[in-house]
This record gives structure tokens, sequence and C-alpha cells, in this order.
């Protein structure tokens, strides 16, 4: 179902904005399906909203400029990103010591931790930290720093640092993007730094993602192909909108 079968371009600029500023980010395709009109209607709104310096053009559609709220990032693509702490739960240790970092797709893996015995858990997300609080078997720690109030996280030395000074078996990241050329990305250099270091310490790396961050690009790099054991996602492996990720990555 369309919103309108011809929305007047400010109605559409509120709208792409509205999903810029919730999502993340924006394909050409699924809005002009949305909204009623061509997909040369939506490239024209967003080079508008690339002007007003609200939206980063990227292959296929647009990310927004600067990080989204974590509030959100919470609300958006729900059911997706419980399916896939669903797939996630499995792997979680009883034992030995494991890294969240502070996405709103991890947060629904932290309230999933019930089978713990002695396991550790490094988050840079302060949400996620809470969420660990009083589950039996699990010693939470967070890695200190400064705090982005916008999206929740820590970042800076201090977190990356932090991030660091606990030898993880097994690393779970999600991203602000990811690209089947660069890996993932996320929209501030600060987030990336604090995964880069976490993953410095980890002996595997989990990147778990919704589909809709697939084949974009944000504005700093984080992990490359060759740091990730595993692709997760809401979709079944056989999926053909995986198919760029095949020769990369492992999927589940």
């Amino acid at each position: 179902m369309t919103v309108t079968s011809n929305l007047a371009t400010e109605q559409r600029l509120t709208w792409l904005g509205t999903q810029l500023d919730t999502q993340g980010n924006v394909r050409i395709g699924q809005a002009a399906q949305k909204l009623g009109v061509s997909e040369m209607t939506i490239r024209r709104d967003l080079l508008e909203l690339e002007g007003l310096g609200v939206a980063r053009r990227v292959r296929g559609g647009a990310v927004a400029v600067g990080p989204v709220s974590f509030e959100g990032r919470l609300q958006t693509r729900a059911r997706a990103k419980s399916k896939i702490a669903a797939k996630l739960r499995p792997m979680i240790p009883a034992t030995g010591a494991i890294g969240l970092d502070s996405s709103s797709t991890l947060l629904r893996l932290a309230g999933l931790l019930d089978r713990a015995r002695d396991l550790i858990v490094v988050t840079n997300g302060r949400d996620a930290f809470a969420a660990l609080q009083d589950k039996p078997g699990v010693s939470a720690l967070l890695t200190g720093g400064n705090l982005e109030g916008h999206t929740g996280s820590l970042i800076g030395p201090h977190a990356c640092r932090g991030a660091s000074s606990v030898l993880l078996n097994r690393l779970f990241l999600s991203a602000a993007a990811i690209d089947p050329q660069v890996g993932s990305s996320e929209t501030t250099i600060g987030g990336a730094e604090v995964k880069q270091s976490m993953a410095s310490v980890a002996s595997e790396v989990v990147l778990a993602v919704d589909a809709a961050k697939l084949g974009t690009r944000a504005l700093a790099p984080a992990m490359g192909w060759d740091r990730v054991a595993l692709l997760v996602t809401e979709l079944e492996p056989s999926d053909s909108r995986l198919d760029p990720y095949r020769d990369r990555v492992a999927l589940l």
C-alpha cells in the first residue's frame, strides 16, 4: 500500500527525512513504491536533502548524515531485529567472555541471555549494560568512555581501552551499513573505533544486521570482511539479496 498516489514535494521530503532519522537510510526503489512516484522523483528528492545537509547519497539510495537516535533505531524494523536476536541466541556460550556493541539489535540479544553460568559480557552500550544487570551467571563490564548522548554509545580513547581489556571468545556487532566490497561502516568515527578495538581482542566476529542495511555505506569504515566470520540477517541464507556476500562470508 502506498502512502498516497501523488505526494507533494514537501510531503515527500518530510517522509524521506523521517525515514533517515529513524532508519538511517533510504532505498530508492522501496521509497518510490511506498510513495507511489517514480525512482527519478526520489533521486531528485534525495539530491535536495543532500543539499540541505541531512543526507548523503549512496548507490541505490541515501544514508543519514550523523548518527540516528537510539530510540529511533530501537523502534525501526523491530520484528527483523528480534528474529536476528533469536538466531544469535544459541551462539551465546555459558562460560567465557563475549562482546556486545551498543546497537539496538544486540540490545535485544542482551535480553535473551538466560543460560549463562560464568559469562563475562563486555559492552560499550549503556542500555545493553542495564539490560544485563541481575542476569544469572552474567558479569557485565561497561567499557567506560565519553557518552554519545544521541546514540547511547560510549566512545573515545577510554572506551577503546576498555573495549580491548578482555580477550573475547566471540564478538557480536551490528552496523549502520554494510557493503559487499567495504564491509561494515558506521555513522561516526568514534563508533567505528570502539568496534575495531573490541574486534582486535576477539577470536571470532559475528556481524548482525537487518536487510535494510545491505548494499549501503556510511561515513566511517569499521569491519572488513577478513575479520568477519559470520553474517546474520533476518533473511533465509538462500535469499537472493544475500548473493553479493556469499563469496565474502558465511551466512546465517
